[in-house]
């Protein structure tokens, strides 16, 4: 099974055609207003446009309601909603029952005790990201270059497709894939030169060391 890899954050025609040229396998579009990577839906449509068939969209969202879903379900068309905030498993199949697209939850982590929680979200999600938990004081949940202890994950049983995230770059992702037996990596600050900024050759930098790190794990 190849790496997936996953650039997030996306929000100009630029470093979206260097994540796609780069053959980056997901390409990720933020909807929370909060973050600085947060698009409108007019920016939505036509990055969604762009991607379409090159990459498999995923659409961000944070504890959103019905409404942002609908309307960024609609602009982008993606493949996958990826809820980043603190939706329980009740709201996620309802999320899946009305929109009928797989759901990617992410699971904050610190401890060993923050996965308690994966087996529930195990049973209604199809992928889970494991990212780092934010600090008390945060403003959003993810995309702040933290890590965690990758070492909480291994040995990790667990039948859904994995990613990792949380405080990767180029110089760390072979060991984040040979700690934690991930199948997929998810970067966001991590290819960014400013909050928000993507820099299309440290996006390219990324996906190389990923696809290296993927031929290392090969027997």
């Amino acid at each position: 099974m190849s790496l997936i890899v996953k650039i997030c954050g996306l929000s100009t025609r630029e470093t979206l055609d260097a994540a796609l040229a780069a053959r980056a396998d997901m390409v990720g579009f933020v909807f929370f207003p909060p973050s600085p990577r947060h698009i409108d839906l007019d920016t939505a449509r036509a990055l969604g446009k762009q991607a379409k068939g090159r990459a498999v969209k995923v659409a961000l969202s944070v504890d959103a309601d019905d409404a942002l879903l609908a309307n960024s379900i609609d602009a982008l068309q993606p493949q996958i909603l990826q809820l980043h905030g603190k939706e329980t498993v009740a709201r996620i199949r309802d999320i899946k029952q009305k929109f009928g697209l797989p759901v990617m939850k992410a699971i904050a982590v610190e401890t060993a005790a923050d996965l308690a929680s994966l087996p529930g979200y195990a049973a209604v999600c199809d992928r889970i990201l494991f990212d780092a938990k934010p600090p008390k004081d945060a403003t959003r949940p993810g995309g702040l270059g933290a890590a965690f202890d990758w070492h909480l994950l291994e040995g990790l049983k667990l039948q859904l497709p994995f990613l990792v995230s949380g405080g990767l770059d180029a110089s760390n992702v072979a060991e984040a894939v040979r700690v934690t037996g991930a199948g997929g990596v998810d970067i966001s600050s991590g290819v960014e030169r400013a909050p928000g900024i993507k820099d299309p050759d440290m996006i390219r930098a990324f996906i190389r060391a990923a696809r290296a790190s993927e031929e290392l794990m090969t027997p």
